[in-house]
Parts: C-alpha cells; structure tokens; sequence
C-alpha cells in the first residue's frame, strides 16, 4: 500500500476543533478516481468534513460544489493511499475507502436474462465514510445518473432545457441508515413529525404544500455522529429509513454530489458554518416584539398603533408595513393618498423607538416604471424565447426579477435604496422568495429554473444583505419565507409562511420549527395566530377558557379565537423571533379582549425581561452555527425518549418550553429529559429528570422548566431594545455546575464583528454554592443584590 502524508505544518496546528478551515493551497485537495466510466472525486474541507461528488461526465465530477458552499477545500490533516482494497483518505477524524474497480464478468442465468431488457444507469462505485476508529457512518449503496426518459416519467423533464443548456440527468443515491438511525433537518415540511425516518419529503419550495409551505433546505442531521449536505438545488424527493437506506433523488442534474461532515451535534453544525458562511447576530431589535398584520393601511393607522404601544407603556420594537403600500405592484413606491409623509412618519417613529419594516416583493406587473428596464436588460425570470414569466390567466400580478443576475441584483437593490432606505426604512420583508412564480420550464440567468429550483431565496436574499452592508450602517435585517443552503449568512430570518388560524396548524408548527432551525438557520417564527382570514364561525369542542364576547368585532364567530391566539403568542415569545401576523380586522395585544389582554401583556413583558439570556443566545449562534431553539435530541442525544418528542424544546441552554396546542387544556404532559433535574420556572419546584409528569397550565400559563445548574439573567424593565437595560437579576439554578456566557454591544451595527462587544462568563460552582464572573463587569451592584439562588 502506498501513502502520501500532507504535510502542511503550521496550518495543521492551527485547526482548533471540527468547524475551522485551514488552507494549504499548494496541495491539490481532490483525489480523482476512475471507476469503469465513472469519475469520483473526493474532496476534504476539514478533518471532519469531505465532499463526494460521482458522475459519468468527468468535468462535473471535479467541479466546484453548487451554489451556497463558500468554504474552500483543504488537505490539512489528511492522507491518501491506494492498495488492492481501493483508494482512500484519511484523516483524524474520518477515513474514506473507494473499492477498487472489479473485474467485467458477463451476466449469466437469469441475471443475463433481466440484462437483455434492463440494464442500471452506472457502475457500481463501493464508497464507504468511516471514523478514524473504523465506526461506520455512511456506506454508498447504489446511485443513479438517468437520462429523462418515458419509462420512469421523466421524459418531459428535456422541454426545460435549451439547446444550449447541459445535458439533464435524474440523479439520486442511496445511502445506509442504522436500524436505531434519526433524522431532523431537510428545511421547512409541516406535516407534523420531528423524526424523518419512515417518511418521504419532498425537498422542494413549495408554496401549495398541502400541509403548509414546504422550503428546501438540503441539509440532513442525525443521531449517528453525522450530517448530510445534498448538494443539489433541483426539487428533491429524499425517503428515510425504508430497506435500511436514506435516499435522496433529484429531478435534475449532471452528477451525484454531498458533503459528509462527522463529530458530536457541536462539530455538525461548526462544519456547516465552515462550509456556509456564519449567522451574522441581527440587530438587538429583531429579539424584541414585531408587530404586524394583513395589513396596516395607512399612515394614520400604523401611527395610531404606535402611539398604542407606548401610552400602554408596553414593550415591542419594529412595526411592519405590508403589501399594497404601493400604487402598482413593482411601482416602488407608497401611496401618497394614505402615505403622504412616510419620511416624516419613519421619523415620528424613530422618535418613539420604533423601527420600521417594509415589504417589497421582486414582482414587476408591465405598467409599472420600472418594468421597462428590466425588461429591456433582460433581468427577468423568462421563458427559452425570453419572454417574462408570468402567471397569467389567475396571477395578475407581472413578472419576477432574476436577482441570480449580478447585475439585475445590484440595480434591484439601488431601486430598494433609493425608493424606501432614503425614507427611513430600517429592514426589508423579501416576500415571495420561491420565487412567486414556480421557476421550473423558465430560466435564471444561471441557467435552467429546473435545475436550480430552490436557490432563488439565497441570491434574493443575498441583494438586499450585500446592499445593506455597502451602503447603510445599521445591521441587515430581512424577513424572508425561503431559505437554501447559505442563505442564513444573508441576515435574514425567516417564517413559516402564510398558515392557516387553526389548532391543528398551531401543534404543526413546534416540529416544524424544531426542523427548520436544525437545518442551519438559527432564526425562525410563526405568523402568531395564523395568517389566513379567521372564518365566519367556529365552535370549540371543548368551552373557551377565554370569553370572545368584547372582541366580536375581532374574532367574529370564531368563540376559542382567543385562546388560541393567547396559546399562539405564550409560544411566540419563545421563538427566536417574536412576530405578530394575519388578517384580523386588528392584531394588536389590547384586540383580543379583556381577559386575553393582560395574559399578552405577562409575555411580552417577560420576553424582554428575558433579553440579556437571549441576545447571548444569538451571539452563541453566530459563533457556532448552532440553533438556540434546540429539539430535545440536540442536548439530551443519550437518553431514548427525546429522539421522537417534537412538541417541546429547549430555548438555550436553560428553558424547556412545552407550548399548550390543545383546545381547552389546562393541563399538558411534559417529559424531563434524563441527566438533570429540573425546576417549574413558575413555582421554583424541583423535579427529577427523566419521566414524564402532568403540568398544570391554565390558560396563562405555558409550561415551562429550567435545567438545574443553569443561570437566567434577567433584565430590567424597558419598553424597547433602544432604552439602556441593566441586569436586574441573575437567577441560579442550584443541582449542577453551570456557565453562561452573558453577551452585548451596541446592537445595531457590525462592529461586534472587530471586538467591539461585552463578554462575561459567569460559572456558578455548586458544590461551593458561589456564582463568579469574569470578563466584562456585567452589573455594578453588590451581588447580594443582583443574584438569587433558587430554592435558598
């Protein structure tokens, strides 16, 4: 066996961990394999990560990895041999084995029989991805390069394509799946279960999802020491767990291409941020109350709300203008009938601690000013003859900007800039990132809508966040519906779209969530209460816990609409992002009657009693690609009963939130994860880990506990993230050591990015019963004063 060891010195010692890049540029980074007439490359990133990519066509075999990986491959701590049991590469963390090729044996019996009539589409390559120890992790069981063709439906796929344009394959691979395998991530599906195993996905934008909008995220993660990158951007089917395999298939491409990235949950998501990009911490404001509705129509109105919040003396940051501001769709513009003075109401707000956000889909209808232009560059999404695509007879509403075009991008943002930035805005809702207008049979200017049908959101996103960060001070904050691989780099948070005010919907909602952030995008929300129309009646099965009697004008006949509003919020205000949405006549906290009004009140206050712990939860975000609101089986991996359970979570470190989505509970099963005690945030009551108990939650309350060992900084009262907030107390969790890393700057520009930010770490030693900290002094008070141990 021969084996060549990189030697890249310094560079090797400098890799700390799983997630961080080293480069060693003079060494080519691939090793490229023939296997009969297939190319396979394998590709490392770092000890921990390789890319596989396997084609017919050899060009496309060593290319780049797609759209969405920014990290560079590196060699550094890797070594590659070959020998009679294949080729590989090694590092310290994984070891990679190519089979050698096998002899040509000519079928025979009746093998050579089904060979007359059917034959695969490849070669068979042996790929296996172990640890270095030898612990398997995935195995290649077969994969598919298939012409489009009658036989498995796919025939039509070759009308998407131009002349021009690369030949189409179907392409998929099948990959081993352990018997106690599980699996989360894979975007936004909201049919209602954490575990992937046992279903089939369809990893596709998909706005009519029956279940709620469907956003593909191609990134798996599992419980068996491993993440998955599929690296293709076309709509993806992927089934997990059926015949000992997860399978993912794609409608169109020219090569099978993944990323393996190996290590504890800690190390997969260090390596995702390697080869992504990070989640830049938005402002201070986007952790605060985000008040919108279907929509505000003027001027007088939204200054109206304004003003609400603040003689109310309740707390809340940004408030949101929606669609229909503008006189045409793509006009850009505010109706000067209902906006007469938006710089001068940006300004008013700005006085009262308001931010603004603003939406502005990428849709240009042909009477519109701007419609010339881009037609006349070319920048829409268009048909192979180039013309637009629209969505005529139904659709009235014009053509999509192609912002894949980098020119068509950059002037779409200067329009945005010199229409809504020069007036005030603050943040930008990129509605309609699918985009609107399903791209398949249309075409980027990337290439085929078919081939690259879910990166529209990634480069959307990416106009506004490079736009902002060139021309403005302030951090970029988008509110997007789409996402794809990379896209949580572009400053925007997203939601899960346009869902329906139901029960059913608002229990969906607690896995999908747990998915979709799993999937590397730390920031996430719901339209609290459902975007859609409320309808004319509704009869609960069980009595209302809240009288609809004072707000009929609100909730019409729909009698438990409270209470699943105040259910809705009471989740809300653990959510990464707090954000009020849908199409009630009125939206705001005082609208949902006397007896919901103050229990809204208790958790908006308490979300921002909460801000210190969750400002440094989003700095841990940007630091480690994690998420913040964690599924169980993130923190708890070695005990069973977590691995299933998607209707609670962790919010950090600290909090587990079991949201109440059942119609006239007052009571809810909770499971307390083994390993731990655990304390009811409400009563201060110590309980034991590891078994499920009945929490008492009447309807102002949601349950809620916290991990023995954990410190909770709390705030003081503020009635925006612009007022200066002190640390009111710290409250200690007795039962374990603990630590929390207590996190702030100025909250609105990127200068945390130079060190411009305050650290203290806090460690509470319980054996000695004593809480330090060390850093930056985080109070001026004795600590006497500021903190509180639980239970003494």
């Amino acid at each position: 066996m021969r084996v060549r060891k990189i030697a890249c010195g310094a560079v090797r010692d400098a890799l700390v961990g799983f997630g961080f890049l080293a480069l060693c540029a003079s060494i080519p980074a691939q090793q490229v394999l023939q296997r009969d007439v297939a190319t396979v490359s394998v590709e490392p990133y770092a000890p921990n990560i390789v890319r596989v990519s396997l084609s017919l066509r050899h060009d496309d075999a060593v290319a780049a990895p797609g759209f969405g990986i920014r990290a560079k491959a590196s060699e550094a701590d890797w070594s590659k041999s070959s020998g009679p049991d294949g080729d590989g590469m090694h590092s310290s963390v994984l070891s990679v084995r190519v089979a050698p090729q096998g002899p040509k044996h000519p079928p025979t019996g009746t093998q050579g029989d089904i060979a007359r009539f059917f034959n695969g589409t490849v070669p068979w390559v042996g790929l296996k991805i172990a640890t270095a120890d030898g612990k398997s992790l995935v195995d290649l069981q077969n994969w598919s390069m298939a012409e489009p063709n009658y036989k498995d439906g796919t025939a039509a796929l070759n009308y998407d394509r131009r002349p021009t344009d690369p030949p189409f394959y179907t392409v998929s691979a099948s990959f081993s799946a352990a018997n106690d395998e599980h699996d989360y991530g894979m975007g936004q599906n909201q049919e209602g279960e954490l575990d992937h195993r046992g279903h089939v996905l369809h990893c596709a934008h998909d706005y009519n999802a029956p279940s709620g909008q469907s956003v593909c995220v191609p990134f798996l993660v599992t419980n068996k020491g491993y993440g998955l990158i599929w690296d293709n951007p076309s709509r993806t089917t992927a089934s997990f767990g059926f015949n000992g395999e997860n399978t993912f298939s794609s409608e169109v491409g020219q090569r099978v291409s993944f990323f393996v990235i190996a290590g504890d949950y800690d190390a997969i998501y260090r390596g995702y941020r390697l080869l992504t990009g990070d989640t830049p911490i938005p402002p201070k404001s986007a952790f605060g109350y985000i008040q919108s509705k279907q929509r505000y129509t003027s001027q007088a109105e939204l200054l109206g709300v304004a003003h609400g919040y603040r003689e109310r003396h309740l707390p809340i940051d940004d408030l949101v203008i929606d669609w229909f501001h503008y006189t045409k769709m793509g006009q850009m513009d505010m109706d000067p009938a209902k906006w007469p003075d938006p710089t001068g109401m940006n300004r008013e707000l700005h006085d009262l601690h308001f931010h603004t956000m603003i939406s502005v889909w990428p849709r240009f209808v042909p009477d519109s000013r701007y419609y010339p232009t881009v037609l006349k560059n070319g920048w829409f999404m268009h048909l192979a003859d180039g013309t637009p695509t629209n969505g005529l007879p139904y659709d009235r509403a014009g053509a999509d900007i192609d912002t894949t075009n980098p020119e068509a991008a950059k002037w779409y943002w200067n329009v945005v800039k010199e229409n809504y930035v020069t007036k005030g805005f603050d943040a930008f809702w990129a509605d309609e990132t699918e985009p609107d207008l399903p791209p398949n049979g249309s075409y980027f200017h990337i290439g085929p809508g078919t081939q690259f049908y879910n990166v529209y959101p990634l480069f959307h996103t990416s106009a506004f966040y490079d736009g902002m960060r060139r021309d403005t001070k302030q951090r970029a904050l988008l509110l997007a519906r789409d996402s794809y691989l990379g896209a949580q780099h572009n400053g925007a948070i997203f939601w899960s779209s346009d869902i329906s005010p139901t029960w059913d919907v608002l229990k969906r909602q607690v896995p999908t969530g747990l998915n979709f952030v799993a999937s590397g995008m730390p920031y996430w929300s719901t339209d609290i209460g459902g975007w859609q129309y409320l309808p004319g009646t509704h009869k609960p099965v069980h009595p209302p816990l809240l009288d609809p009697s004072d707000a009929r004008d609100n909730v019409g006949g729909y009698d438990d609409y409270p209470e699943l509003y105040t259910r809705w919020f009471q989740y809300g205000a653990f959510q990464p992002n707090f954000r009020s949405h849908g199409s009630r006549p009125q939206n705001e906290v005082w609208t949902y009657g006397k007896q919901a009004e103050p229990i809204l009140e208790k958790y908006l206050r308490l979300r921002y009693q909460l801000m210190p712990y969750i400002y440094s939860l989003g700095y841990e975000a940007n630091q480690t690609g994690a998420p913040f609101m964690r599924g169980l089986f993130l923190d708890f991996g070695n005990d069973p009963q977590t691995a299933t359970i998607g209707d609670e979570y962790m919010f950090g470190p600290a909090l587990l939130v079991a949201p109440v989505t059942e119609q006239g509970a007052i009571t809810r099963k909770v499971y307390l994860p083994a390993g731990n005690d655990w304390y009811n945030f409400w009563t201060d009551e110590r309980l034991q880990g590891g078994q499920w108990i009945t929490a008492s939650a009447p309807i102002d309350i949601i349950p809620l506990f916290v991990r023995a060992g954990s410190i909770l900084p709390l705030g003081s009262v503020v009635e925006s993230t612009q007022d200066k907030q002190t640390i009111a107390r710290v409250r200690v969790y007795p039962g374990a050591e603990g630590r929390f890393t207590l996190y702030d700057d100025d909250g609105t520009t990127y200068a945390y990015e130079h060190g411009a930010s305050r650290l203290t770490e806090l460690h509470w030693d319980d054996a000695a019963g004593k809480l330090t900290q060390s850093g930056a002094k985080a109070w001026s008070g004795p600590d006497q004063s500021i903190v509180e141990v639980v239970g003494r």
